[in-house]
């Protein structure tokens, strides 16, 4: 992918491009791109892992908690999970749902890339009430339950940073065979817009992502939910906390074979790339686009609420590999202080 980078850089007038653009290629592009390729990416074998993949029990927890909202709330048996990866949390949602319910589930998987939609084709029927898409415009009107789990980290940002009291945006260049950063003046007013909506003030030194592609995302969200909610569960920051000292070099990492790497440049199309995602951002943004924000979770607390704890087994079995075994050390993996669940947060938005 390197050498296809710098026919790409090198035809910009200005021999360079913003950091959204250099993500949008090294994560995205059709044949190059991180996100497109056939690599294992998911688990012990590919780069990272997400809670979805630590066991079945986090899909059939999120599919009993929709039951009782939809119930309360006399919404449909509709799911459209944006973003649906390896498919193995629809499998476990839609496992649970059969057996703790009569009505006959929909389930919407949406996912760009061809290997997840294969992967997702492997793990589940093709039938009228599972489908697969590939843009959430596919769904004309939908009421009922939007979930995505690591979508917002994964969009391409923009990067800014103040230099000597001004604000400057990081661009990607390429020199002697390598990718490297310069700086130019910010021009995007929206950027600064965002900063300013954020009431985020960077001291010198200090860089952020503005996570611009947020927005219409959001508002595309939004104007596909006739009645429901939506609910978005990642790793960010509240605008406070952005402008903590550790949060001084922003939060843009790759991660390659379950090692994070602080350089973004290296390995393009080889690692994934993700930021954390301003969470007061993404409420604002929402309720200018009649999404009402209902609660914020951090993700074992959700999951408390949701009853997990109901889901521990005792059982006299000894064997490790039993599944009493392996659905309890799940749960505790999942609701432990040093686990994945303390750096997640979930969000629930609601349109009426």
């Amino acid at each position: 992918m390197l050498k296809f980078l710098q026919e790409y850089i090198n035809v910009n007038k200005e021999k360079m491009i913003d950091f959204a653009d250099f993500m949008s290629q090294a994560l995205y592009h059709p044949i190059y791109g991180y996100y497109m390729r056939s690599d294992e990416k998911i688990g012990a074998k590919g780069d990272f892992i997400t809670s979805s993949n630590i066991a079945d029990i986090y899909g059939r927890i999120v599919a009993k908690w929709y039951q009782r909202e939809a119930e309360e709330h006399n919404l449909p048996a509709s799911v459209c999970e944006i973003g649906a990866g390896n498919g193995r949390f629809a499998k476990a949602f839609i496992e649970e749902w059969n057996a703790i319910s009569n009505k006959t589930l929909y389930y919407y998987l949406i996912d760009e890339s061809k290997d997840h939609r294969k992967l997702q084709s492997q793990l589940l029927p093709q039938t009228e009430h599972i489908q697969q898409m590939n843009q959430l415009e596919e769904l004309s009107s939908f009421s009922g339950l939007i979930f995505s789990n690591e979508l917002f980290d994964a969009f391409p940002v923009h990067v800014i940073e103040r230099v000597d009291g001004e604000l400057v945006e990081v661009m990607v260049a390429f020199d002697n065979g390598k990718l490297i950063e310069k700086k130019m003046p910010v021009k995007n007013v929206r950027m600064i817009n965002f900063l300013k909506q954020s009431s985020i003030h960077l001291v010198d030194g200090q860089r952020i992502e503005i996570p611009l592609e947020m927005e219409p995302m959001l508002i595309r969200m939004a104007g596909v939910l006739e009645r429901g909610f939506i609910l978005t569960v990642d790793y960010g920051y509240s605008d406070q906390e952005w402008q903590e000292p550790a949060r001084k070099n922003g939060s843009l990492r790759g991660y390659r074979k379950h090692q994070m790497i602080s350089d973004v440049l290296q390995y393009p199309g080889e690692m994934d790339l993700t930021s954390h995602v301003h969470f007061d951002s993404l409420i604002r943004i929402g309720e200018t686009a009649g999404l009402s924000f209902v609660k914020k979770w951090r993700q074992d607390e959700f999951l408390l609420d949701a009853g997990i704890l109901e889901e521990l087994t005792n059982h006299a079995d000894i064997d490790p590999f039993s599944e009493a075994s392996k659905r309890n050390r799940a749960i505790r993996s999942l609701l432990m202080t040093s686990g994945i669940s303390q750096t997640f947060h979930v969000i629930l938005q609601q349109k009426q």
